[in-house]
């Protein structure tokens, strides 16, 4: 019975020993995870954006209105892609922290149950006396038993030892994993704050465009070259649209040369592209202008809405532009087939390409300011067989 008892003080030592590798194994992946943290927080420090750097080299653009907005709408661009980048970062963080949070929660648990078994030991100890070993091993019957109790008494002892080191280790391995929750919940905390720094300086860029855009206007000598400045950049805007309309006729055309099949609208109502936000900041038609106090045809519906918050794809189609353009912004658009366009403009991000198949809700960017524009919103514009039409007349909300 000695022997099969001893056999398994054995087999629990050598799991002891196993338990005590794979902890410090944990350690140092701990300890690496702390030097990761640290790094990221020292590369996130000092790397906000300078927008007062930024303005001071947009200045020699301002002579020319068209250069200015493109430089600035790609600084604009940049920011919004550091913020994206810290979103990431934020969510990675909060799983990092979850899961260092359920080993800590762990450890503890393991801590707390091998404090106990060791205080039973030490209480068998202490009522069993100093000569308990002695006591074992002399009240043998023979030789070979005394030997064996001897034994297991050094078993015993040793087993106690690595008990007592486990134990150690596991302290270490908490104290380890706190300082690593630690760290996370540093770079957490620093991500945050830079995003909202950054959101910051995404106003400050847009107010410093809004002004240069009405400074512009109210500088040119007179209302008459205004309104042919308007007029320019409206031509230019319907220019390059209709450029791509001509060439995806054309590739409509050869395209049912070879195959017959050609794209067609079916007829249904179009999705509302800027979901869970209705106002309407500028409609379709005739308006007056808000600084020639000219009356003006406005192309599309304006839906106010916040910077990065989805655009969505109004019916299903092929995307045959999604690109920039010095007036319409970061712009998607879309072929719904029998001459029919839909037109998406001043995005912040694209999230389509040129070639792409959607589908009707897909989301295909995100509302910004880029372009001729004077705060977050999403020109949305209609064209059936070459010409700009009401986007009422296709629109469910």
């Amino acid at each position: 019975m000695l022997v099969i008892f001893l056999g398994s003080i054995a087999n629990t030592g050598l799991q002891v020993r196993a338990d005590t590798e794979s902890l410090q194994q944990s350690i140092k992946e701990k300890q690496a995870e702390l030097e990761t943290a640290e790094k990221e927080k020292k590369q996130l420090q000092g790397n906000i954006s300078n927008v007062k750097k930024m303005v001071a080299e947009l200045e020699k653009a301002k002579d020319d209105l068209e250069e200015y907005v493109t430089e600035l709408d790609a600084d604009l661009t940049d920011i919004e892609a550091r913020i994206e980048d810290l979103k990431h970062l934020i969510a990675d963080k909060e799983q990092e922290i979850e899961e260092a949070t359920a080993d800590l929660n762990e450890a503890e648990e393991i801590q707390h149950e091998q404090y106990e078994s060791m205080k039973k030991r030490i209480k068998f100890m202490y009522e069993r006396g100093d000569s308990f070993y002695l006591d074992m091993i002399f009240s043998a019957g023979s030789f070979a038993e005394m030997l064996n109790k001897a034994d297991y008494a050094e078993m015993l002892s040793e087993y106690d030892t690595r008990k007592l080191e486990e134990y150690k280790e596991t302290c270490e391995y908490i104290a380890a994993c706190k300082a690593d929750l630690e760290a996370d919940m540093e770079v957490l905390e620093e991500a945050k704050a830079q995003v909202d720094a950054e959101q910051e300086n995404l106003k400050e860029l847009i107010d410093e465009k809004n002004d240069q855009i009405s400074a512009t206007v109210y500088d040119i000598n007179n209302k008459e070259a205004a309104i042919k400045e308007l007029e320019a950049d409206l031509a230019a805007q319907t220019a390059a649209i209709q450029s791509i309309e001509q060439a995806i006729a054309e590739e409509r055309r050869k395209l049912a040369e070879e195959s017959g099949r050609v794209l067609t609208y079916d007829g249904g109502m179009f999705k509302w592209p800027a979901p869970s936000y209705t106002r309407i900041s500028d409609d379709y038609g005739n308006r007056i202008h808000p600084i020639l106090g000219v009356q003006q045809f406005h192309n599309g519906v304006d839906m106010a809405a916040p910077s990065g918050s989805p655009i969505l794809a109004a019916y299903d189609g092929e995307v045959v532009a999604a690109d920039y353009n010095a007036s319409m912004g970061n712009y998607v658009m879309i072929d719904h087939g029998d001459s029919l366009y839909t037109i998406y403009m001043h995005a912040s991000a694209l999230y389509v390409s040129k070639g792409d198949i959607v589908g009707k809700g897909q989301k295909i960017a995100a509302v910004g300011s880029t372009g001729r524009s004077t705060g977050n919103h999403l020109h949305f514009s209609v064209r059936k067989d070459g010409s700009y039409v009401s986007p009422w007349n296709y629109l469910s909300n």
